[in-house]
């Protein structure tokens, strides 16, 4: 258990690498997004709810290291967006708490996000819980995993062309 005093010491730290983490997100800085990620990592984006199995359901986004990887190079390709010119983005983070320790030292960490996007079909706004596990590498945090639950997921959306 945290003493008072790390705990608050380590949720500074968590919350400047999640607001790092949605600037890059919304600036487009691919690069320096996918640099944030552990060797392990996986993003998912699960459909039709928060709990299903991303092994026997279809997801939005299920990437490991690798994909996450390709990812990046398609979007920094600029053949890959479904959108020209690429959509403008801001996104306000809130709610970051400390969750339950993981086994192997990870932290789980919760927050919520809502995503303001224009492009030129529309605005449209995204709002998400969002789960991460976080690690210590080389003294600089890394994300081991992130689980982003869009409210509306059961839904047709819209295609993602950014990073959620």
């Amino acid at each position: 258990m945290l003493s008072r005093e790390s705990s608050a010491t380590l949720l500074d730290a968590v919350t400047a690498f999640i607001y790092r983490e949605a600037r890059f997100q919304d600036e487009h800085q691919y690069e320096a997004w996918e640099a944030l990620w552990t060797d392990d990592g996986v993003y998912w984006v699960p459909a039709n709810g928060a709990d299903i199995d991303p092994d026997k359901e279809m997801s939005i986004i299920y990437d490991n290291r690798s994909r996450i990887a390709l990812r990046v190079r398609q979007l920094l390709t600029g053949k890959h967006f479904t959108q020209t010119p690429q959509s403008r983005l801001r996104r306000l983070v809130s709610n970051i708490e400390l969750l339950d320790p993981q086994p192997g030292g990870d932290i789980a960490v919760g927050s919520n996000s809502m995503i303001f996007e224009s492009s030129l079909r529309d605005d449209t706004i995204w709002a998400a819980r969002n789960e991460y596990r976080l690690r210590h590498v080389d003294g600089e945090l890394r994300m081991a995993y992130k689980k982003v639950i869009l409210v509306n997921n059961e839904k047709a959306l819209y295609t993602l062309s950014f990073l959620v």
